[in-house]
């Protein structure tokens, strides 16, 4: 009875070997299909995508976030972001079962297979705006070039052409050309011309480097924000605005020509403007209480003094970020960012076209 036992041990547990090894074959057969179709995320931007690269460079405070009470929703802590939580890249990245992206210049050895953020607050398109005091779209771009390389150089170039190609480049930059734009030298047209050059040239230097999927946010109601409210008498200027509509009218047109010059170019171009619009003028129907900021101080809490070190001490922030559309005086709150990165993953054509975030990660080659 005893050999009995004893055989009926061993079938059990070689059964069980067998079992567990099939377990850890399939488990590994799956982790190489999920590297396979890996896909990255690559973000180039301004304040509105910044994750915290700001932190890291010699600059004013202005341009910086990285004190209370900003990050005090989901992080807890002050992490760099204009926010009081996530913005639009973290929750792409989540919805495309990524990682936070880790912005390019925080110390250590960042793990780039997945991605990173070279995004700067009160960066533009063109060199001179801001100049010294962030990492302007140029220089972004230098900075992914020599992301490349060390993929390259840590992955090999089959393996670094195949994660740069299904890549997304998520590009969002050029308010700060328009809000700072105070020459009478150079037309408006002459000056979205310039701004939309710039974005031309970086979209094309991507691609030397195998981009081929990229998405763009249009130009919100710059006119519209509650700094530049809270300056005119608690009403919108139009000309700042008209700007942008210049920029939204351009640069489609700038797109359409590079899908015809650039092979396996594709794009998802996200209403950025048509959204924000929507929330101005009816707030309540996406759920917030005031179209105003949270954080500030004066009308509409539209003095850009949220955290008191900017210059002016006095500021009044909110119980609630949720009720407001924005944070501050010129960023969105966390609730706010959430609604535009679901419409960009998931939006319709009338919103984000001609294809949205969700297609661009997770269809191939043939499924364009």
């Amino acid at each position: 009875m005893a050999k009995s036992i004893s055989c009926h041990s061993i079938c059990f547990f070689l059964s069980f070997v067998f079992v567990f090894v099939n377990l850890i074959s399939c488990h590994n057969s799956k982790i190489e299909l999920h590297h396979e179709n890996h896909v990255a995320l690559f973000i180039f931007g301004d304040s509105l995508l910044d994750n915290g690269n700001n932190n890291y460079i010699s600059t004013i405070l202005d341009f910086r976030a990285n004190f209370w009470p900003y990050g005090e929703t989901f992080f807890n802590y002050p992490t760099g972001r204009f926010s009081d939580g996530r913005l639009i890249p973290d929750f792409i990245a989540q919805f495309a079962g990524l990682p936070l992206i880790p912005p390019y210049l925080k110390p250590g050895n960042p793990e780039f297979r997945n991605g990173v953020n070279f995004a700067s607050a009160g960066a533009g398109a063109l060199l001179e705006t801001h100049q010294g005091l962030v990492v302007d779209l140029g220089t972004q771009i230098k900075y992914f070039k020599k992301v490349e390389t060390s993929l390259r150089q840590e992955l090999g170039v089959a393996k670094a052409k195949n994660l740069m190609s299904k890549a997304v480049y998520l590009i969002g930059i050029g308010g700060n050309d328009y809000l700072t734009k105070n020459s009478t030298m150079v037309s408006n047209e002459e000056f979205v011309s310039m701004v939309i050059g710039n974005l031309t040239l970086a979209v094309k230097e991507i691609y030397k480097k195998g981009g081929r999927k990229f998405g763009f946010m249009e130009m919100m109601p710059l006119g519209c924000l509650p700094y530049i409210k809270a300056r005119n008498g608690g009403c919108c200027i139009d000309g700042i605005t008209q700007l942008a509509k210049l920029h939204n009218s351009g640069f489609p047109k700038a797109l359409n020509e590079l899908k015809e010059k650039l092979d396996g170019f594709k794009y998802a171009h996200y209403n950025f403007f048509e959204s924000v619009s929507e929330r101005l003028n009816n707030p309540s129907k996406y759920g917030f209480k005031d179209a105003t900021a949270c954080c500030g101080y004066g009308e509409g809490r539209g003095v850009y003094s949220c955290g008191g070190k900017r210059g002016v001490t006095e500021f009044i922030l909110c119980e609630n970020p949720d009720d407001y559309l924005f944070f501050d005086a010129y960023h969105f709150s966390e609730k706010a960012y959430q609604q535009f990165a679901k419409l960009m993953w998931r939006g319709t054509i009338d919103i984000v076209w001609p294809y949205n975030f969700k297609t661009l990660f997770q269809a191939d080659d043939q499924m364009f």
